[in-house]
């Protein structure tokens, strides 16, 4: 059974196509994430599903319903995160969720939505105290806590830290194991990766790939040579052939190779002369961030300024 159902779905503004021809289905209980570049209609095409959005042509179908016309009935099966929110300052965690809970018919137990998105501890804290991570944290567990079917996430992390972005993954990774269906979207891959059962990249407003993280992966393109010089090793004298793949943010080395044995060569060549270990050299498929932004047209590793 598919909880979504969408068929050459277009928006058009005035003469800019944001969204051209989408089509995809997504079944009951699947995880997919959109991904795409600024621009590319991610949360344009949220917006229809949601029935925010009238589309300009195409169809969409939300657990059988034209989102246009979904009644009260239909909105409470599906659950909404949105890019942001405005909520009470001065109320507590537990009576923000006590408020919303009482739009739905049959809402999820506050302290299970608490516990889910691991807010117990924070139940008694008013609204305007809490961190940026536990903010984003409420807003999930306001997206859940009339019980999904489907929840939609608009970029669920956007400037969270590394531990709060867990959380919150956590909190959707809790949702999926009972059978919800969730469609992301979000600029950060290893979120698309560790969350998403499927990927679906979007680019001008058109399909460009649907596939798995693992099929992305194989798609990828060359393999890639990563290796981390020593902090106290002379970078100054690398080979031409390699410098421009060092990316000065990381002091990585990512040389995509159609055949890895040139580049290793020149690598072994220098790292003999400055008496180098090359326990760390790896040799691998695409990272899924190379695999994306291959996919869209974009060069992975570092960017090489023109000489």
């Amino acid at each position: 059974m598919n909880a979504v159902v969408v068929e050459a779905l277009t928006k058009r503004f005035t003469d800019f196509a944001a969204v051209d021809g989408v089509s995809f289905e997504v079944p009951a209980g699947q995880v997919v994430a959109l991904l795409g570049p600024n621009g590319a209609g991610k949360t344009t095409t949220l917006e229809m599903l949601e029935g925010f959005l009238t589309p300009t042509t195409g169809t969409a179908r939300v657990l059988g319903v034209d989102p246009r016309r979904g009644d009260r009935r239909w909105r409470a099966r599906i659950g909404l995160v949105l890019q942001s929110t405005s909520l009470d300052a001065e109320l507590t965690v537990r009576d923000t969720l006590a408020i919303f809970a009482g739009l739905y018919p049959h809402p999820r137990p506050i302290d299970e939505a608490l516990d889910l998105v691991d807010l117990a501890d924070d139940a008694g804290t008013r609204v305007g105290l809490l961190s940026g991570g536990q903010r984003r944290r409420v807003d999930v567990a306001i997206g859940i806590i009339g019980r999904p079917e489907v929840l939609f996430l608009d970029e669920p992390t956007t400037g969270l830290d590394p531990e709060a972005r867990r959380r919150a993954w956590s909190a959707v990774g809790n949702l999926t194991t009972a059978g919800t269906t969730v469609i992301l979207t979000t600029h950060y891959i290893d979120e698309a990766d560790h969350l998403a059962d499927r990927l679906i990249l979007l680019a001008g407003g058109r399909v460009l790939a649907d596939t798995t993280p693992a099929g992305l992966r194989s798609q990828g393109g060359p393999a890639v040579i990563r290796y981390r010089p020593p902090g106290d090793s002379s970078r100054d004298g690398l080979p031409p052939s390699l410098a421009p793949y060092l990316d000065p943010d990381t002091q990585t080395l990512i040389v995509p190779a159609t055949d890895p044995a040139v580049p290793l060569r020149d690598l072994l060549n220098w790292a003999d002369r400055h008496h180098l270990d090359l326990a760390g050299v790896q040799i691998g498929q695409p990272s899924l961030e190379d695999a994306y932004l291959a996919a869209i047209g974009e060069p992975a590793g570092p960017k090489v300024s023109p000489s």
